[in-house]
């Protein structure tokens, strides 16, 4: 008995698609368990998730406040130069006309 081409084709891809999706589940299984293993060896349990992600969201915030500090810093000492150059070059113009 013949198959015609086009069941045979579906059958085929039916069936790549189904070991793609067991293999998908099991590198995804894979990942995760490397995942927490890599994380445990840095003594970070599954159970610390919470405090971790606390952790990171207040370097987030530390960084970010050191970096507006940075800027309002740089901002403040382009001030100061700019003034001190307004204030030379006022003195330099009233000692010339006041000669």
């Amino acid at each position: 008995m013949k198959m015609p081409v086009d069941e045979i084709r579906a059958i085929v891809s039916q069936t790549l698609a189904e070991q793609h999706r067991l293999q998908q589940g099991s590198i995804d299984a894979i990942v995760l368990k490397t995942v927490a293993s890599m994380l445990a060896s840095f003594g970070i349990e599954d159970d610390d998730r919470k405090e971790l992600r606390a952790d990171f969201q207040q370097l987030r915030r530390w960084r970010k406040s050191v970096e507006q500090a940075q800027s309002y810093t740089f901002k403040a000492v382009i001030t100061v130069i700019v003034s001190g150059l307004i204030v030379a070059v006022w003195l330099g113009v009233k000692a010339v006309l006041g000669k």
